[in-house]
């Protein structure tokens, strides 16, 4: 069986054999930044299956590619669709792409996601910038043996999320006029949502929103080395003494709505960032 750096080795090759671009940016296209993909001008587009070691995306929504281009003059690599745990996938598996974005070149990586909202203040719709994150799903994607060529063995996981990115990002959504919030993701397993206990319990150790993505791929960013932007879309409220049953319909309804202005915050957050750097 293949070392996790040789699958890298591997992955990143046969990226290379197609597309000979050195990316700055890694983008995780979860729901949120679906149509981003639309912005990029394209200069690859591979399917997973045409790349050694890389899971099968069976996530409504995510169309399971590779892209390589630019956005907004900014050299760009994006995996259009990400992988869960509930999917059956290790979290090496999962985390593979950005072990990928490190080896391509990138310095950074932005990703989003859909997710419950647990904080009554706000409201279904919003956006909200990750802070910080708790990991709840029993596993971490840096158990086992560790490549000093991947990173280190112990990486210290104190601002997981870039402060400067952050700032960026909520400096460009004012100038835009973007409402945003700031918080704290929590991730779970999935892929059957929780009780009104549960709900009760993710609040009360300090989460603002709940989901089933993201942390383990920010484990790993920390770890390359990558720093790291964050962005969740409260798609239902998940408040205990107000649950309501989940509508499928009405979650990527709302996540759709709310695409375009994360599209139009992220694009600005890619190009400032350049000037800023």
């Amino acid at each position: 069986m293949k070392t996790l750096f040789e699958q890298v080795e591997e992955s990143a090759s046969a990226i290379s054999g197609k597309w000979n671009g050195r990316p700055r940016v890694g983008l995780v296209l979860g729901t949120g930044l679906g149509n981003l993909a639309n912005s990029i001008l394209s200069e690859v587009e591979i399917p997973y299956d045409q790349i050694p070691h890389f899971p099968r995306s069976t996530a409504p929504g995510h169309h399971g590619r590779f892209i390589g281009g630019s956005l907004e003059g900014i050299p760009v690599a994006a995996m259009d669709g990400r992988f869960h745990k509930y999917e059956g996938y290790s979290l090496a598996q999962i985390t593979l792409p950005i072990r990928v974005f490190k080896k391509l070149g990138c310095e950074y990586v932005i990703l989003s996601n859909a997710c419950g909202g647990l904080n009554p203040q706000w409201n279904k719709g919003d956006i909200m910038i990750i802070e910080d994150h708790i990991n709840l799903l029993g596993d971490n994607p840096l158990i086992g043996p560790n490549d000093e060529r991947l990173g280190v063995r112990f990486p210290d996981m104190s601002q997981p999320y870039d402060r400067a990115l952050i700032q960026l990002a909520q400096k460009e959504a004012l100038l835009e006029g973007i409402h945003v919030h700031k918080g704290v993701y929590v991730a779970v397993t999935g892929p059957c949502l929780e009780t009104r206990a549960e709900y009760r319990f993710l609040k009360a150790i300090g989460a603002d929103v709940v989901g089933m993505s993201t942390v383990p791929e920010v484990i790993v960013a920390v770890h390359a080395g990558l720093k790291t932007l964050g962005f969740s879309i409260i798609t239902d409220m998940c408040l205990p003494d107000a649950l309501e049953p989940a509508n499928v319909e009405e979650i990527i309804k709302v996540a759709k709505n709310a695409e375009g202005i994360l599209t139009r915050l992220v694009k600005r957050v890619i190009q400032k960032e350049r000037t800023q750097a």
